[in-house]
């Protein structure tokens, strides 16, 4: 081969990675948007049998075909407290076992070289695939075209590859290169390096399976090379956890610590093969024995094997690994900042949008609660004229400001990712619940007025005044809760009690209004004084509008 056809080898391989690493994203991205929601009920199943979780992880995985996503997702839900670091971990084996799928239809994509080969065959689904998304009206079926898109593009990205590796087998510089690269430790230490340079476990597994079938490498090499990239997918698990809070970066931690221990494993396996047998036993001559004339099929089942059986490893082991990543990952003393921040979002996770809108949801319920809070704070100090708590009042105030700016702006952010239809109607809604609890911290704000107000005057509200204002917040703190009841479960029931609620407070307020104009004709109460309480009643009348406001969202979610 001459310098031209080396170039072009280059940069036929080149191209292959590129098509393949597009059509792996489109398929994921696609798969989860079509099936983001039943993701969510999936994962809101997972309970203490690990088996379960297994389960969940390989389903989930093999769906979006992503072993990443998935254990984003999981990292996401551990660091919201939905999933314990032992629920995660048996997920995050079977996301191991499902990622295996990208292999398989590989291999089965290589078979029929003497007739039309199954890659042709598959590749033709993009072109069938494009006219779906490019024709298609409705939303569903331009998601379903660009998921056959990806699939086809996958076996056009594995073509080239392929082309690519048999003109580097005509070469005998190369097969002389790689044939020196025989220590198993450095093929499974390249296997992870080059993995965490593209982050996907299964491109460098393709690339292997087009290198034996063309000859570049042996079985074994490929083998060793495929066990390095299980080590090397944890990277978009360690950016993730980093990220993220404690629990999340155990979780990524476990998540290394399991790949390594299957390869550490399988290394032992082969010594010892070796040892036992005088170097005439090796997984490759196994896999051969059991798969002949099939390299494909062989490096692809070897993978899936490879993954089962740590699974089956690490499942009576998992509280030992978990302890063992608490003891890496210690409890670090939160440090003070007084600085407002995101507490369950970060950038990272517009990457996988499953997972942006579950912790966006989280956020809003975490933003409902601080302003409830200040609400209550507001209510003591106007009552007590104790202002113990007004350094924490504005803290959670300027928070709550923040937290309308920047949860707007990643709404925005988000709504141009691809989201199903459900996601995509609760995005529409999220703006305007976000405006409505930043809008109960503003009342909470006049309510604080109301107190200074009462305290330049020397003058404090009655006990029947303030035993009205109490029973008014205690109106709106079961509001608050059949609200958010109704907001986090999409509960309808919640929501008419909210309902019923509200108008309640609507009364009271009236009855509020009623018993003020009766103390002031008997002098118990003075203008100045009465002023304040009327506004109060108003301003609380007006929380509960916004409360129910929330609430009312979920009715185009239902």
């Amino acid at each position: 081969m001459n310098f031209t056809s080396i170039l072009i080898a280059i940069l036929t391989l080149t191209a292959g990675i590129g098509v393949f690493l597009v059509a792996c994203q489109m398929m994921s991205s696609n798969l989860e948007a079509v099936s983001s929601k039943r993701l969510k009920q999936l994962f809101s199943k997972t309970g203490k049998n690990k088996w379960i979780g297994v389960g969940i992880g390989t389903v989930g995985t093999a769906a979006i075909q992503s072993s990443g996503a998935v254990t984003v997702m999981v990292i996401g839900f551990v660091n919201v407290g939905i999933l314990s670091l032992a629920q995660a971990a048996t997920i995050i084996y079977g996301a191991n076992i499902g990622t295996t799928v990208t292999a398989q239809l590989v291999a089965l994509g290589m078979f029929g070289s003497n007739s039309i080969s199954t890659t042709i065959i598959f590749a033709a689904f993009a072109g069938i695939g494009a006219f779906m998304s490019l024709f298609g009206k409705r939303h569903i079926t331009k998601q379903i075209g660009g998921i056959l898109t990806g699939f086809g593009m996958l076996f056009v990205g594995l073509s080239m590859m392929a082309d690519a590796m048999d003109d580097f087998a005509r070469l005998e510089e190369v097969k002389n290169f790689l044939a020196g690269i025989n220590n198993a430790v450095v093929l499974v230490l390249v296997g992870a390096l080059l993995t965490a340079i593209i982050q996907s476990s299964s491109v460098l597994t393709s690339i292997a399976i087009t290198m034996v079938v063309a000859g570049l490498v042996t079985l074994d090499q490929g083998i060793y090379l495929t066990m390095g990239s299980n080590i090397g997918s944890c990277v978009v698990a360690l950016i993730a956890g980093l990220t993220s809070g404690t629990a999340a970066k155990r979780t990524a931690t476990i998540h290394l610590i399991f790949n390594v221990m299957g390869v550490v494993i399988f290394l032992l396996i082969a010594l010892l093969l070796r040892v036992f047998t005088g170097g005439a036993w090796d997984f490759g001559s196994i896999f051969e024995k059991i798969f002949p004339a099939a390299p494909q099929l062989q490096l692809a089942m070897f993978h899936t094997v490879f993954n089962i059986c740590t699974m089956l490893v690490a499942m009576p082991l998992t509280n030992i690994l978990v302890n063992l990543a608490c003891r890496i990952v210690k409890d670090v003393p939160e440090e003070k900042n007084d600085e407002p921040q995101l507490r369950f979002l970060n950038e990272q996770m517009l990457s996988t949008p499953v997972v942006a809108i579950r912790q966006l949801k989280a956020e809003i319920e975490n933003m409902a609660e601080l302003a409830l809070q200040n609400f209550q704070r507001s209510i003591h100090i106007v009552t007590t004229l104790d202002y113990s708590e007004i350094d924490n009042f504005r803290k959670t105030e300027k928070l709550l400001n923040y937290l309308n700016k920047e949860l707007v702006n990643y709404t925005v952010k988000l709504s141009g990712r691809r989201l199903n239809s459900f996601d995509q109607r609760y995005l529409t809604s999220v703006i305007r619940t976000v405006s409505d609890l930043e809008r109960i911290g503003d009342y909470a704000e006049n309510i604080v007025e109301y107190a200074d107000a009462l305290k330049e005057q020397n003058a404090t509200f009655s006990k029947d005044a303030v035993a009205e204002i109490r029973k008014m917040e205690q109106m709106i703190l079961n509001l608050y809760k059949e609200t958010l009841l109704a907001y986090h479960k999409l509960d309808l029931e919640a929501l008419e009690r909210a309902n019923q609620i509200e108008d309640q407070i609507d009364d009271y307020t009236e009855t509020m209004e009623q018993h003020h104009i009766e103390r002031l004709v008997r002098g118990v109460c003075t203008p100045s004084v009465g002023a304040e309480y009327l506004s109060l009643a108003q301003n609380s009348e007006r929380v509960a509008d916004h409360l129910i406001n929330v609430g009312k969202t979920i009715r185009d979610l239902v």
